[in-house]
């Protein structure tokens, strides 16, 4: 029987993961996030008021079995245009989808026959939600694009509106699986926003998947200035009660200064691996050179980190050191 793989994150982090563990004999169900209030998706939810679909064509793509052709199409943005400029090919045929059967999570289902997608694609929530965040000096930012920009330490992050309610769909995903991933993506602008939605935790604690965080190569400005590898898992134990991580995977390995000098530009530096901290939350801890370079830009080793996330599913529940 093939072991089910539940991947929970967005954005672009979360989309080459799951290239990798498609090609595995695995089933596969990709939660993402619908939180995000920028670009074309932004402008969607508010004419439409749908979820955002950005970070769902992102998703639908990376798991489609498709010509090359048909990824270009669907991820093709318009740059002119009076109302197209700026919007994705993809974004609108879900909007459209979205109209046409009435319901977002049926739109995606659609598509999903039509891209021949390896796998199940949901929406942590079949409805919009909004992202805010408290910050360490007491204000309040709304917005999930709005959050990084605000300069500020975060303390925590919340949704709104309160009736928020997950898909059974997710819940039945999350309590069958045998395997539960987070991330990688944004911390608290890609990741949590899922994780807040009522229902999703509990269900992640209750079941008897194995459960493992891809903690991110490179800090994010905004969002996760000078943290470490235990910063990330820290602040998802702090928003999130149970037990969520089991294991997590760490890139162990020092970047070119050239790609290192390209990120500077952007303030963010690489993610401090501390290990002891790590154990001492009660973490096990798999550390590989998990990450490839391509033009100076950092990405995650796709098949790298998909047969170590797969050896999970083999191995006990113990620190592995795969070099």
């Amino acid at each position: 029987m093939r072991k089910k793989v539940v991947v929970i994150g967005g954005g672009t982090g979360l989309s080459v993961i799951l290239k990798g563990l498609k090609t595995y004999p695995v089933d596969i169900t990709a939660i993402v996030t619908v939180a995000d209030d920028g670009g074309s998706s932004g402008i969607l939810r508010k004419e439409l008021d749908i979820p955002p679909p950005g970070d769902v064509r992102n998703v639908l793509v990376a798991l489609a079995e498709v010509e090359p052709l048909v990824e270009e199409l669907f991820q093709h943005r318009f740059a002119s245009g009076d109302g197209l400029n700026g919007h994705s090919l993809g974004n609108l045929l879900l909007a459209g989808m979205t109209s046409i059967t009435g319901d977002f999570q049926k739109g995606i289902a659609t598509l999903s026959r039509v891209l021949n997608v390896h796998g199940n694609v949901l929406p942590a929530a079949n409805k919009s939600i909004i992202l805010h965040a408290e910050m360490e000096d007491g204000t309040h930012v709304s917005g999930e694009s709005k959050i990084p920009l605000a300069g500020k330490k975060i303390k925590r992050v919340y949704l709104t509106p309160d009736e928020i309610s997950p898909l059974p769909e997710t819940l039945d995903a999350l309590k069958s699986a045998d395997l539960i991933v987070l991330g990688p993506g944004s911390l608290y602008t890609s990741i949590l926003p899922n994780l807040l939605v009522p229902g999703i935790v509990e269900a992640i604690v209750s079941s008897k998947a194995k459960k493992a965080y891809i903690c991110n190569v490179m800090t994010q400005a905004g969002e996760t200035d000078e943290y470490t590898v235990s910063d990330h898992v820290q602040a998802l134990l702090a928003h999130c009660k149970g037990e969520i991580v089991q294991s997590v995977l760490v890139n162990h390995q020092e970047m070119t200064e050239m790609a290192l000098s390209r990120y500077k530009l952007e303030k963010a530096e690489q993610v401090v691996f501390d290990e002891e901290i790590l154990k001492e939350l009660g973490v096990s801890v798999i550390k590989d050179q998990f990450v490839v370079e391509s033009n100076y830009k950092i990405r995650h080793d796709a098949i790298r980190v998909s047969e170590a996330l797969l050896s999970l599913l083999e191995a006990e529940d113990e620190s592995v050191n795969l070099r």
